[in-house]
């Protein structure tokens, strides 16, 4: 390493956040900018560890070491290319990405862990700014045809290494733009959509074709797609949100997550001036503890909420890694995001029981009741504690509970996969489905999951098809197993 004392000599930072005040003023990125000699000081904090559990601990199996030591040596140009060889995608992780790779830092053991994540999204700002990511052109086209259905992380990653193999890829997507989750579901202010946007345009450049609006299925059937294509690659992701069937359901202001967020980047992107649900003026409560519902609180609070709450069922983690929770597994702490550091307030232990409305059949408050988790025989359950009941007034009230799985669309049908016992696309070690030519990635064989399993699954999937097409590969397959558990 560049200075193998440097875990020893300095501490770790992070960029500062924009105040509060001024960043719920606009929809930008929340930090500030980070200096170069302040990154290489972080990256110097890299230890010469012999066991690098970080590569591991990253599911696309990303060189870390190595870029830290470039960045430390002022090698820039280097790091991309280290980076780039394990990751088509670090602007979108490097923002996104909740760090495993972080949690399992040797130095973590005892001292902060080395601020990775950080050091990746400079590397990959530094160089587009610096004009060095440019299209890569497949020297030889292959004259074989591939569909790739779904355009967020996991597919954009197949498309990638696909078309680089010398493929014709087309990508299918729904939506009126291509980017999915990247697109509708992140807010402007957790990675502004230029980011993707440039990203799509290097990938129109190396010859990914991208057809919006079409709904394969509907659009286009699944006989179609296998008619035309040499192979087809599903990769639409698990989208079919988690409900709270519960008293009051029905009533007027209660909503899913991806109900809401996708209007307030429709704002951002110009196609509206309002959006039709709105936490303007409104006493919001937020059902759901986790990455989702955050996203929920600070575009509620940028919209001018009058009160939000956040309800979490489990309760509050604790502040550090309990006995039991050890390195170098995913810390179960409590983490306070950007979001949470802006406002609202965080209930938990907490279960809603009924939606009660007003005359007028519109959601007013929610009657809930304080839980304890109880373990038994390994399944857990929450019991309700007598006297704790309270109501909480809601004009817009969001469930962000997180996914079930995939749609059961008409493509699925009409191509007659196959599931697992848990709804997703069951497929094999090689990512085919019981359909020949037909293969899946991402959530939508996965399950919910986070985005460096969606971009590694689209990179193995990728070299899975490849080799059906062409009898071998020369694309890379990450380094990390695919069945490992999720964080």
């Amino acid at each position: 390493m560049g200075d193998p004392r440097g875990f020893l000599k300095h501490t770790r930072e992070l960029p500062t956040r924009r105040p509060v005040p001024v960043r719920l003023r606009d929809w930008h990125e929340v930090y500030e900018d980070f200096p170069a000699d302040q990154l290489r000081v972080q990256a110097s904090r890299c230890m010469d560890c012999g066991i690098p559990f970080c590569n591991q601990g990253c599911p696309l199996g990303n060189l870390i070491p190595d870029w830290n030591d470039l960045v430390y040596r002022d090698q820039w140009r280097d790091a991309i290319e280290r980076l780039h060889a394990t990751n088509n995608f670090p602007e979108f992780t490097g923002r996104l990405c909740p760090a495993p790779c972080e949690a399992a830092c040797v130095l973590g053991i005892h001292e902060p862990a080395v601020t990775i994540k950080q050091v990746e999204v400079e590397i990959v700002d530094r160089a587009w700014d610096e004009g060095w990511i440019a299209p890569q052109i497949p020297a030889v086209r292959t004259g074989r045809r591939v569909a790739v259905v779904g355009s967020g992380p996991a597919g954009l990653a197949a498309a990638q290494q696909l078309t680089r193999a010398g493929h014709e890829v087309v990508v299918f997507e729904r939506a009126d733009r291509p980017g999915g989750l990247l697109r509708y579901g992140i807010p402007e202010f957790k990675m502004e959509k230029r980011h993707l946007d440039r990203r799509l345009e290097q990938m129109r450049a190396e010859g990914t074709e991208f057809r919006t609006g079409v709904e394969v299925g509907v659009d286009v059937s699944g006989e179609d797609l296998r008619r035309d294509f040499d192979a087809v690659v599903l990769a639409g992701g698990a989208t079919q949100w988690r409900d709270l069937p519960i008293p009051g359901r029905e009533l007027a202001g209660i909503h899913q997550a991806m109900e809401y967020l996708p209007w307030a980047n429709r704002v951002q992107l110009g196609d509206i001036d309002e959006p039709p649900i709105s936490a303007e003026g409104k006493h919001v409560i937020i059902i759901g503890g986790g990455d989702t519902g955050a996203d929920c609180l600070g575009t509620a609070l940028r919209q001018g909420a009058v009160s939000v709450h956040q309800f979490e069922i489990m309760p509050r983690p604790p502040d550090e890694r309990p006995p039991s929770n050890p390195w170098p597994t995913w810390p179960v702490i409590y983490r306070v995001s950007s979001a949470h550091e802006e406002g609202g307030v965080r209930e938990y232990a907490i279960n809603t029981v009924a939606f009660v409305g007003d005359e007028a059949g519109h959601v007013h408050h929610l009657r809930t009741v304080r839980v304890e988790q109880v373990v038994e025989d390994g399944r857990m359950r929450f019991e309700p504690i007598e006297g704790t009941e309270q109501d909480f007034r809601a004009d817009l009230v969001l469930l962000a509970m997180g996914f079930v799985g995939p749609e059961r669309s008409p493509l699925l049908e009409q191509l007659g996969v196959e599931f697992t016992e848990r709804g997703n696309v069951a497929r094999d070690g090689d990512y085919a489905t019981n359909v020949d030519g037909v293969f899946v990635c991402g959530d939508m064989g996965r399950g919910q999951s986070l985005i460096v399993w969606a971009i590694a699954e689209g990179r193995s999937a990728a070299a899975a098809v490849d080799r059906h097409l062409m009898g071998a590969t020369d694309l890379p397959v990450p380094v990390a197993p695919t069945d490992a558990p999720l964080r």
